[in-house]
């Protein structure tokens, strides 16, 4: 059975910086994919990065050069540290694997469809 448990969310001020963790079981976690994925406030579930099995990592426009994702698979664990945070960070923000990586939409970006398996979010909260 697979299980991703994310941990790390909280509230923090503009500016400031969170790590979220995820750790991943019931997998071959170092032949997997690991995402991240969020869900602002009234808005649906959007891609924000992606670490392939061989270590390569993908960001959505908005968060690249603010946030960074890296993976331990001696630990089955990614990583999301996120930092420069602003309010439109705000959401829960999810973790999730699949063993293949395909290719993403025209927009540059990952689906929920590309992924199978998901743990049950952490809420990041930006405000002052």
């Amino acid at each position: 059975q697979v299980q991703l448990v994310e941990s790390g969310g909280g509230a923090v001020q503009p500016g400031g910086s969170l790590r979220l963790s995820c750790v991943v079981s019931g997998v071959t976690f170092d032949l997997n994919a690991v995402a991240w994925f969020r869900q602002r406030p009234g808005k649906e579930r959007e891609f924000v990065s992606v670490i392939a099995y061989n270590g390569m990592a993908y960001y959505t426009n908005s968060v690249k050069g603010r946030f960074t994702i890296s993976r331990d698979n001696t630990k089955n664990t990614a990583w999301l540290a996120m930092n420069s945070l602003k309010p439109e960070d705000t959401g829960v923000y999810y973790c999730a694997t699949d063993q293949f990586l395909g290719s993403p939409a025209p927009s540059g970006d990952w689906s929920e469809r590309d992924f199978g398996s998901w743990g049950q979010g952490t809420q990041v909260i930006v405000s002052s």
